[in-house]
């Protein structure tokens, strides 16, 4: 699914095509696309221009003139691209917007039709299940926001970062790529991390999330930008992926577990866990140390 970094990227790409433009027409070939609303809800927006292009967490959005909206999931294969109106759409295009003043067009086009786009005035916006239950931005928090986010929660710590109600944007590549950089194992409770690790952990996510915006995102299989283009972090992964491996920092071999249902990827040297639980040891291999 792509993350914070890979919508960032779609946003940064698509946001100087698209704002100015005035809308034709949207077509929907595949009517489940459009979540909790009826059948020619997407008429009302022809004539009017888009004004904005932004992400909240993984999700983008799009405001147009007279107060309305759009807001599009990609799920896990979902793509917003956009490309030549001459140019073929091809069976998996869920829906496109055609533009008066453009010889292009968006499309969103999902493999497994998992995404979703909503269409709502831009004022119900934020109370919209799917928006209103995100927690803040990465990175916009300070040290102090960022451990406050957090604040009465346990467990171990990979499960909170998928959390979006805690924090809204990072998945599972970047919650693995955080928690190595901050040398801290998946399964630590977070809710016993020590300011020294509050503060690593805060940095790691700053610096491992500007670093894969900075690279464009992570292509492992079907993310590409607006342009269609794929991204470039895929060659700086430490630990995601990499199972069986050297650790780029120690030599380690790179192990997995799961942990909240999702493959966790770490160095079992780098990332030591601070204390061994019984929970926590059923998951480990009998020669871990």
């Amino acid at each position: 699914m792509p993350e914070l970094p890979e919508v960032e990227t779609i946003v940064r790409c698509l946001r100087p095509h698209l704002v100015g433009l005035e809308i034709r027409d949207v077509a929907v070939f595949f009517e489940p696309v459009l979540r909790r609303v009826g059948p020619g809800a997407t008429k009302a927006y022809a004539g009017r221009r888009i004004l904005r292009v932004e992400r909240r967490g993984k999700m983008i959005l799009i405001d147009v003139s007279g107060g309305l909206s759009l807001v599009f999931h990609l799920k896990m294969t979902g793509q917003l691209l956009f490309l030549p109106a001459a140019e073929t759409r091809d069976k998996h295009t869920r829906l496109s917007i055609s533009f008066k003043d453009s010889t292009a067009e968006l499309r969103f086009r999902d493999i497994r039709k998992f995404g979703f786009v909503l269409a709502l005035p831009t004022t119900e916006m934020p109370a919209a299940p799917e928006l209103r239950v995100l927690g803040p931005e990465p990175l916009a928090l300070g040290l102090e926001d960022f451990r406050g986010a957090f604040a009465g929660r346990k467990g171990m710590i990979k499960a909170r970062l998928l959390d979006q109600r805690i924090l809204a944007g990072i998945g599972n590549i970047y919650a693995d790529e955080i928690l190595f950089e901050a040398r801290l194992h998946p399964e630590e409770d977070i809710s016993k991390l020590s300011a020294r690790s509050w503060r690593a952990l805060w940095s790691a996510a700053r610096t491992v999330l500007g670093r894969a915006v900075s690279c464009r995102g992570t292509t492992l299989r079907d993310y590409r930008d607006g342009d269609g283009e794929r991204g470039g972090f895929q060659e700086l992964l430490q630990v995601y992926g990499r199972e069986g491996l050297a650790c780029p920092r120690c030599g380690a071999t790179i192990r997995r577990l799961r942990v909240a249902g999702r493959s966790s990827h770490f160095c079992p040297r780098c990332q030591r866990l601070s204390a061994l639980g019984p929970v926590i040891r059923r998951h480990l291999p009998r020669n871990f140390s």
